[in-house]
């Protein structure tokens, strides 16, 4: 069942984000949805089974010592949707 959600959000951020969803082909709920599942998800119950593919790169990449996930990451994401 959906429901409705009313959020107070700078309009900046809005017509930004609804630039990235239409660019996307996805609604802007649906984007907020899925956001929302993948933040709590670990407040779930349920498991998620690790494909063998996947288990078999485990471990697979060693980054470069010094090397600051976190930091690749925001640049990344920034560069691709901050544009």
């Amino acid at each position: 069942m959906n429901t409705k959600l009313t959020l107070t959000i700078k309009q900046s951020i809005i017509d930004k984000a609804k630039s990235y969803s239409k660019s996307q082909g996805r609604s802007l709920s649906n984007i907020v949805e899925n956001y929302l599942k993948a933040i709590t998800t670990e407040y779930s119950d349920t498991e998620i089974e690790i494909t063998p593919i996947t288990k078999a790169l485990k471990g697979s990449f060693k980054a470069p010592s010094g090397f600051d996930y976190k930091k690749e990451l925001s640049k990344s994401l920034s560069k691709k949707h901050l544009k």
